[in-house]
């Protein structure tokens, strides 16, 4: 059976997904194990999970690679991405397709047992909704 994660994204930056404006997420490390869906858990003030969407793959390159490739689709501003990057030598840049949006958004502690919002990732056997 495939892995799923949930990953924690602020909540400008899950708009920014939500509406197709932003094809990729930017990560400082990435998954060591065979993913199938990535869960997006919006962060306060929101805290909870909002969708999720097929892992396609990741791009890894140096940062100024990554942002000249995908800054068309990054949903955020150069400085921001520069500075999130700025102690890094490489960066990831997960591709994001087929979204599907929760009609309900899931109150994770409610469905997890002992939830804390990860870092960057949590692994998750299994479905969430």
């Amino acid at each position: 059976m495939k892995l799923n994660v949930i990953i924690s994204i602020k909540p400008k930056y899950v708009q920014q997904i939500l509406t197709g404006k932003k094809k990729y997420e930017y990560r400082k490390c990435i998954f060591k194990k065979d993913i199938d869906k990535i869960y997006i858990y919006s962060t306060s003030p929101e805290q909870k999970i909002v969708g999720y969407f097929k892992y396609a793959g990741y791009i890894k390159e140096t940062p100024e690679k990554i942002w000249n490739e995908t800054k068309e689709f990054s949903g955020i501003d150069e400085k921001s991405y520069y500075e999130y990057f700025s102690k890094n030598s490489y960066a990831y840049a997960i591709k994001i397709e087929q979204i599907c949006v929760f009609k309900v958004p899931i109150n994770p502690k409610e469905k997890l047992k002992k939830f804390n919002p990860p870092q960057s990732y949590m692994y998750l056997e299994g479905d969430i909704h």
